[in-house]
């Protein structure tokens, strides 16, 4: 019998909202966060999505965190498996995706398959970040086995690696990622036009807490007008998950053995930037970071999160951007903190939820979220105006790279980024304000931001990314500002600024950035 997508979806006649409201446990002391392991962190989370469902199957699963892509909507009878198709959120468990496929897999009663197609080059990617990403797939495929969910890593993008896979091992339904970048949204188009027209193709936002298209159908202006469209549905969508469970069904075929280390170095990329060695891949790590986060800085995020002496910050963006843990978890679990926090856990969900899926919603509606052309008329306008005004400092790409200008704040910011794979919140801002002060243009500007960005930063090409540098060289969810050289009415920053936020001294120190002389060009 073939199985409808749509009425699939309309089994559950209860919204998802009445899924099993959580219980805020008071968050545990010092001395007690000290005694407990990481082992016992992960099993209280593993414990809460026991306790939430059975399995996916028994769970009022929200209809509106799915799109249907394609125009076929039912899973073909005698269909030999469901495939996820896993590319943005790359974890098993508190993957909205990942479960859905499996609550597919389960009502018709076949095998699931996890398929994670690899691309040879993909933007301004280096080693570093192909790196992570490899690493911690290894470490997904070792937990699918576990669960009896064969993973396949597959050479080329999915548009090219998935339609005759899915033939040959007669695939039923493919469940994807959502991803509002350019490329990967034409991998999925791509994918759209080459499957069989017996295929449904279904998409789930597991990255976001409230699904792209369901926070907004248009473009925000600011955070400002997101803000509530987004809080006002948390009750809804910031619920627990129920797990990925072992799955029943065996599949016929054994995957092929996958080379990890070749897999790393087989990629077009610059292998002269190399991993990071502060943050390993993969779930287990980042739950690592989650926990001291919440033992240890969660505390003085509030007042500390803008001093880049500081060590404030959650520092989980690698594993944000990969989507090794889940935001949605992080969230629920620093939530539990509200009473003992406030202010704390009210900035870190605003930066958490509010502002990353601003920045999805901007890449999503937007076409032009990397150029000139996204950003709003009045920066066009001023940013136009100022273009010939007279730069005190022009630096070519390899100087700023090199982090060889007259700013030693600014060299080592780069000097951070370089070595570590991320800078610090706060300096992004100054760092990319800087490069639109001292390159030839405006576009030049923002070519060089992005670059540098994508290149040595480990959640680079990211919609948080091209946000952050549309924000500090175009104005994007800002306003106009006093009127100035170069910037226009672009929000200005400077040397002065940042010495009245923390000690530039010691930021300097800590990386060595110093100040080059300067040769005018």
């Amino acid at each position: 019998m073939k199985i409808s997508v749509v009425r699939f979806l309309n089994y559950n006649t209860k919204m998802a909202s009445s899924a099993k409201k959580l219980k805020l446990s008071a968050p545990t002391t010092t001395a007690e966060g000290k005694n407990n392991n990481i082992s016992d962190f992960m099993n209280q989370i593993q414990k809460k999505r026991e306790g939430t469902a059975e399995s996916i199957l028994t769970f009022n699963f929200n209809k509106k965190r799915v799109r249907i892509i394609s125009q076929e909507q039912e899973v073909a009878d005698g269909c030999e498996g469901i495939v996820y198709w896993m590319s943005r959120d790359s974890r098993v468990q508190d993957n909205w995706a990942f479960l859905f496929a499996q609550k597919l897999a389960l009502k018709n009663e076949v095998p699931l398959h996890v398929c994670f197609c690899l691309i040879a080059k993909y933007l301004d990617a280096s080693v570093r970040q192909f790196h992570f990403l490899i690493k911690g797939l290894e470490k997904v495929a070792a937990e699918c086995k576990k669960l009896n969910i064969s993973f396949h890593l597959l050479e080329g993008s999915g548009a090219d690696a998935l339609p005759q896979w899915i033939i040959d091992h007669k695939i039923g339904a493919v469940v994807c990622d959502f991803n509002p970048l350019r490329v990967p949204m034409g991998w999925v188009e791509g994918a759209k036009k080459k499957f069989k027209k017996n295929i449904p193709l279904i998409q789930v936002d597991a990255h976001n807490i409230v699904p792209c298209w369901v926070a907004s159908d248009k473009q925000e202006y600011s955070a400002r007008t997101i803000r509530n469209k987004i809080n006002s549905k948390l009750d809804e969508y910031l619920t627990e998950f129920p797990p990925v469970i072992k799955h029943p069904h065996t599949s016929q075929f054994e995957p092929e053995p996958i080379d990890w280390d070749e897999a790393i170095e087989s990629r077009e990329a610059d292998k002269s930037v190399g991993p990071v060695t502060w943050a390993a891949p993969g779930y287990d790590c980042a739950a690592r970071v989650v926990k001291s986060f919440l033992d240890v800085r969660l505390k003085i995020f509030a007042t500390k999160r803008n001093d880049p002496t500081l060590d404030a910050l959650s520092n989980l963006s690698p594993w944000f951007h990969f989507g090794q843990i889940s935001v949605q978890r992080v969230a629920l679990c620093v939530q539990q903190y509200k009473k003992q926090y406030t202010e704390s856990v009210n900035a870190f969900l605003e930066e958490a939820i509010v502002r990353r899926e601003l920045a999805d919603n901007y890449c999503f509606y937007c076409e032009h979220y990397d150029s000139i052309q996204g950003a709003s008329a009045w920066a066009q306008k001023t940013l136009d105006i100022h273009r010939k005004d007279k730069r005190s400092h022009i630096y070519t790409l390899e100087q700023l790279s090199k982090a060889q200008t007259h700013d030693d704040l600014w060299n080592s910011a780069q000097i951070q980024m370089v070595k570590e794979g991320k800078m610090h919140g706060f300096l992004r801002m100054y760092w990319c304000k800087k490069i639109l002060e001292w390159t030839p243009s405006p576009e030049d500007a923002l070519k060089y931001a992005i670059y540098l960005n994508d290149h040595y930063s480990v959640d680079g090409r990211d919609p948080n990314g091209y946000v952050g540098c549309m924000w500090s060289i175009c104005g994007v969810h800002d306003q106009g500002w006093a009127e100035r050289a170069v910037f226009g009415k672009v929000r200005y920053m400077n040397y002065d600024g940042c010495k009245r936020k923390f000690s530039v001294p010691a930021f300097v120190a800590r990386y060595g950035g110093k100040a080059h002389k300067y040769a005018a060009q």
